[in-house]
């Protein structure tokens, strides 16, 4: 008879767990495999085991980040009107940055790098955006590359979701806020 099996599911949802808490409110550099494990209840062994290291674990986290968006955003339903898909999907990033604090800063936070000009894969969650923006210039609804019109929405939108996360907007100021820019953001690429 071998040895019972201590690393299964479980200990990997714990580590996941605190890994997520731990790279959204400290630095990466200062979160070691050693406080990880503690904070997880468990050994060191269980992060290289299940995780092959630290690197492992944090690309866990981000993709599990990465899968929880792209979730979200391709639930929202595609309309005749491009701009209020582009108005939609923004709200859904929005609401998941808010409803996953934690997993919004280690995806957008340092944790891992981030390139918004980087290749676009089958589960990107920017992949609805794209597909929007590209319709909207289609309709001629918007004029511009679709790429420069991403980022700016994102820029947009990540400087508000980053605001209301830190306690800057809230209630009524972060509804008024959001709507403002994302509508300033379109029309700033609307045809002339």
């Amino acid at each position: 008879m071998g040895r019972p099996r201590t690393n299964d599911a479980a200990v990997k949802e714990r580590l996941v767990a605190c890994a997520t808490e731990m790279f959204a409110t400290r630095p990466q550099e200062s979160v070691t495999v050693r406080a990880l494990a503690t904070a997880a209840g468990t050994s060191t062994a269980a992060v290289y085991t299940l995780f092959q290291g630290k690197d492992g674990l944090v690309r866990e986290v981000r993709d599990r980040a990465v899968a929880g968006l792209f979730q979200d955003v391709t639930a929202v339903p595609t309309s005749e009107v491009a701009v209020e898909d582009l108005y939609a999907l923004a709200a859904a990033y929005r609401r998941w940055g808010r409803e996953h604090r934690h997993l919004y800063t280690v995806l957008f936070g340092g944790a891992q790098s981030f390139d918004p000009s980087g290749r676009v894969g089958d589960h990107d969650p920017v992949r609805p955006l794209l597909a929007a923006i590209d319709r909207a210039v289609a309709d001629h609804t918007l004029a511009g590359d679709t790429t420069l019109i991403a980022v700016s929405l994102w820029v947009a939108l990540h400087g508000l979701v980053t605001l209301e996360l830190a306690g800057a907007l809230d209630g009524t100021a972060a509804e008024t806020a959001f709507r403002s820019t994302i509508h300033a953001v379109l029309r700033g690429w609307a045809p002339p």
